[in-house]
Formats: structure tokens, sequence, C-alpha cells
């Protein structure tokens, strides 16, 4: 089974180089034991664009989403055996940050699994 885990912070606080080397080496140890298959940050929503089907009609607007709360700054895909493990990983993710940030630092992860079409 493959599940994303996307996180989603306030923009404009980015990640400091302590919580960069911390995710760096969870990442490390995640694919070592063969569990993660890809892990990314994405850049903030200034560089970044939206496209919106409404009334029939599409809009393109570009970053940044100011109106956003939260926004997914990044982003992990597991491959694991059930729904319990996704959650454990995502459950350490979180955990770092607290650890590393502080018990004030406000974070969100939404674990979802990856449909896969029949015969894949």
């Amino acid at each position: 089974m493959k599940f994303i885990s996307m996180v989603k912070s306030r923009e404009g606080v980015p990640p400091s180089p302590k919580l960069m080397t911390a995710i760096g080496m969870l990442g490390q140890e995640m694919a070592q034991k063969g569990v993660l298959v890809e892990m990314v940050g994405l850049t903030p929503s200034a560089q970044g664009g939206r496209i919106r089907l409404s009334g029939g009609k599409v809009s393109v607007t570009d970053g940044p989403f100011t109106e956003s709360k939260e926004l997914v700054g990044g982003y992990a895909i597991f491959e694991v055996a059930s729904k319990a493990e996704a959650m454990k990983l995502g459950s350490q993710f979180v955990q770092l940050h607290a650890d590393v940030m502080g018990p004030d630092y406000e974070m969100e992860v939404e674990l979802r699994e990856l449909y896969a079409p029949p015969g894949r």
C-alpha cells in the first residue's frame, strides 16, 4: 500500500537548518527501512499557481495565496503494509517537529492512501 503524507503549515515560516537536518536524518532512516519512496519540500506559493474550474470556466491565478492560512509545504510517499504503519511514520515526522521546534510550533500532516487502478 502506498500513502501520501502531506505536510501543512503556515506560509512564510521557513524550516530552520536544525529542523531540515533532523528531517533529512529521519528520511534517511525511513529510506533504509524501505518504507520511504520519496520525500520533497515545496517552494513558497509565490512561485506557484492555481488552476480552478468553476461554472464551466477555467481560471489561472499566480501565487502567493494570501487567503490560505495553511498550505501544503511538502510531502512524503510511504510504501507500507497498513494504514496503521503509515500513521506511525507520519506521527514520527510530526513528533520530530515538536522536538526540534518546541511545543508552540503548529503544523499538520494529512495522510491519504494513493489510489491504484486495478491491475497495478
